[in-house]
């Protein structure tokens, strides 16, 4: 019973990660871009919400409906101030720049914060302990489970809005022949612009969800980006439900590593990244054979 808890724990911060690789993996699908700024500025999302709920008394939940719009807007000036100029440099050029934007923003938010660690926790009530009891041994988080719900509606409503919204065909056509679609009267650059801010929308609920869950300070960036990172390379890149999958692996990993020892948190998810990473080195995507395999049993 104890171990099956500790899967159901893993599986609900799975939910958490895919949540935070959602953006990262949603920017390299579309334009092949690795930002390594993406946990700085889910941070960055992060004290905005603190502030607004420090100082001015909104609900975190509440300083969503300013944040997102906010952080879409500095994803669009991002693509267009950033990452379009360095993408013509090569591959390379744009990691360097997004690795350089991480550590300016980090400096400024230490700058402006200092060292000492925050939480939105206190802002949300109950919310942030509470929880749901199965059995003796088994409960589930009530924040842990929004998170989770989260993560499935927002991978779920990308999804569908690429397949099924004429906006989002014209980003997967983007994403595929960004010189082609111009030929019919599309433009690459705003459509590169618009899907930067839908990663970035996405980056500021996972700050949120970040700063609920846990504490935070200016530096904490780069750890959500390594946990992004796996999640997103173990699911496949570019891959949304892909992405919840890598993050429920990731989880479930780090969860029964940490019953086994204290620094088995760590080591498990690391492990299970660097297998998952020489599988797909080694034997390619396992998706589109799965799929296929699918396709023959049916």
């Amino acid at each position: 019973m104890i171990f099956l808890n500790q899967i159901i724990q893993g599986v609900l911060l799975g939910g958490y990660y895919a949540l935070i690789a959602c953006g990262l993996s949603f920017m390299y699908s579309v334009m092949r871009i690795i930002n390594l700024a993406h946990g700085s500025l889910a941070i960055l999302a992060a004290y905005a919400l603190f502030v607004l709920a420090d100082r001015y008394d909104v609900s975190p939940f509440l300083g969503l409906v300013v944040v997102i719009p906010a952080m879409a807007l500095v994803g669009a000036g991002l693509q267009r101030a950033v990452l379009e100029r360095s993408a013509r440099g090569g591959l390379l050029v744009p990691v360097l720049s997004t690795f350089g934007l991480s550590i300016v923003i980090d400096n400024l938010l230490f700058q402006q914060f200092g060292a000492d660690t925050r939480s939105l926790a206190p802002y949300i009530g109950d919310l942030s302990y509470d929880s749901w009891s199965l059995t003796d041994d088994i409960a589930i988080g009530k924040l842990a489970a929004l998170t989770m719900a989260t993560a499935i509606v927002l991978l779920g409503g990308i999804q569908l809005f690429l397949n099924h919204t004429q906006l989002g065909r014209m980003i997967r056509a983007t994403a595929e022949d960004p010189d082609t679609v111009g030929l019919v009267g599309v433009n690459a650059r705003r459509v590169n612009a618009l899907a930067a801010a839908i990663a970035m929308a996405t980056v500021a609920i996972s700050g949120a969800f970040l700063a609920m869950r846990a504490t935070f300070d200016p530096y904490s960036g780069a750890l959500q980006l390594i946990f992004a990172f796996e999640a997103a390379v173990i699911g496949g890149a570019g891959s949304l439900w892909g992405t919840l999958a890598g993050g429920i692996v990731l989880g479930v990993a780090q969860s029964v590593g940490a019953s086994i020892s204290p620094q088995g948190f760590f080591i498990a998810g690391h492990a299970t990244f660097l297998l998952a990473l020489f599988l797909r080195v080694y034997f390619g995507d396992f998706g589109p054979r799965l799929r296929s395999w699918a396709r023959r049993a049916a």
